[in-house]
């Protein structure tokens, strides 16, 4: 029989690891490391429905996906100070371009799918926790958090919401801003899972190799690595030079997992 310092004990052990997985708990491996957001595990209908506007037709057939456990998503892309960090750290033969728009908090671009690994493994090792890229579903899922409409702020979006070619309108919106270039993560409102910039700005990698429909996709939430096209890696999310059509929730790129511009970026999930 266990005393009462051993029931204590046990149960003080259960609270943090509690605490730990408690959905919208925001926190930091390392002072180097990204800022994460617990998200917690749900389901959700994954692609878009046959009526959205600008629907392409790898965006169906929708299905429905169970993320079964809590994980940590960026609450921002991964920016220039967090991966340079990485490439004095660990001597990383890519340093990327920066196009003169500055470094520091501005979201990483020129970076291929091969580098954000590297980043993901890198982080990994220096921080003894489990860094990856998310998969496409569940990239899909913290975006949407828990909406259903073409982007998480609703039918349509503006330049005050995100950053894309503002000359360029969706689903009844008005023209806004065309910045034309990248700006500082957070900038914009986020969503009801805490994470920013989950539309426009960056391209986000996720771990997926392409497949050009949902046909025989997982419904687990991982990653989609078998079939497929897996010379191609799956982009998410659109980017500051694109039309807001390219920043719904459901909408999907690739590209070769080695090319790099500069409107590639990524950030980071992590297993709890």
């Amino acid at each position: 029989m266990k005393n009462s310092g051993q029931r204590e004990e046990e149960a003080a052990r259960r609270k943090v690891e509690e605490d730990a997985t408690s959905p919208g708990r925001v926190f930091r491996d390392a002072a180097f490391a990204p800022e994460m957001v617990v998200i917690p595990a749900g389901e959700f209908l994954m692609g878009s429905p046959e009526d959205e506007e600008d629907r392409g037709e790898d965006e169906g057939p929708q299905h429905r996906v169970v993320i079964p456990a809590p994980f940590a998503l960026g609450k921002y892309a991964v920016t220039f100070e967090e991966f340079d960090h990485f490439v004095r750290e660990n001597g990383h033969d890519h340093r990327p371009r920066d196009m003169d728009w500055g470094r520091g908090d501005r979201p990483v671009i020129d970076v291929s799918w091969d580098d954000a690994v590297a980043y993901c493994r890198w982080l990994s090792k220096e921080t003894g926790h489990d860094y990856r890229l998310p998969t496409e579903a569940e990239w899909e899922y913290t975006c949407r958090a828990g909406t259903t409409t073409p982007f998480h702020f609703g039918e349509t979006i503006g330049t005050d919401q995100a950053n894309y070619d503002g000359d360029y309108t969706y689903g009844g919106g008005g023209k806004g801003v065309y910045r034309k270039k990248t700006v500082p993560v957070g900038n914009f409102p986020a969503n009801a899972f805490g994470l920013h910039d989950m539309h426009g700005n960056v391209w986000e990698w996720v771990e997926d190799c392409w497949h050009d429909s949902y046909r025989g996709a997982p419904s687990g939430g991982d990653a989609w690595t078998t079939g497929g096209n897996c010379r191609l890696r799956v982009l998410r999310g659109g980017s500051w030079n694109h039309f807001p059509g390219y920043l719904r929730s459901a909408f999907r790129a690739w590209n070769t997992s080695v090319n790099r511009f500069i409107t590639f970026g990524f950030r980071v999930a992590r297993t709890l």
